[in-house]
């Protein structure tokens, strides 16, 4: 998807081993190319407090709601086990205090016993990915409007008049 439409993708692989270099790294690509938001979907990385800080509202990260009950690689799965009837999704700001970050955005989803695990995934996909996009369009909104209240108009017409204009 990001391919089709010229939006510039970068790839950091980030280990135990790596993560204090990895993270610098990450931080120069957002200086060089002005990012002004990070969505964390499906990063399975605790960031440190330090870039968590520096980065402060400006890392949004998106889960579905079975942690901490269903821990796991399988969650949905485990949920479906036993007779989860509500899956959720929420996305937040991240900050040091793991998943403790300001709330953004939520959404439920009904499942029922004659569903199947397959069911609860793809329905827990379609959730995360609204969230998602709510999330990040309740983002964008808030930094158009902080922009907007920033700007100063005049206060009568021609108070912008340049020298050259008489």
């Amino acid at each position: 998807m990001v391919v089709n439409h010229d939006i510039p993708f970068h790839h950091i692989k980030v280990t135990r081993e790596n993560k204090p270099q990895a993270e610098a790294q990450l931080v120069e690509v957002v200086e060089q190319t002005e990012t002004e938001l990070i969505v964390l979907a499906r990063y399975m990385q605790v960031l440190s407090d330090a870039l968590c800080r520096r980065m402060s509202g400006q890392i949004i990260n998106i889960h579905h709601s079975f942690l901490p009950s269903f821990k796991g690689s399988n969650p949905y799965k485990q949920a479906y086990e036993r007779g989860v009837k509500l899956i959720d999704a929420t996305a937040h700001y991240v900050t040091a205090d793991l998943d403790e970050g300001p709330i953004i955005e939520q959404d439920t989803v009904r499942v029922t016993h004659a569903q199947s695990p397959e069911d609860y995934v793809s329905l827990g996909r379609d959730v995360e990915s609204q969230v998602l996009a709510r999330a990040v369009h309740a983002h964008i909104h808030q930094l158009f409007h902080q922009r907007q209240s920033h700007r100063r108009f005049p206060g009568k017409p021609g108070s912008f008049a340049s020298e050259r204009m008489g």
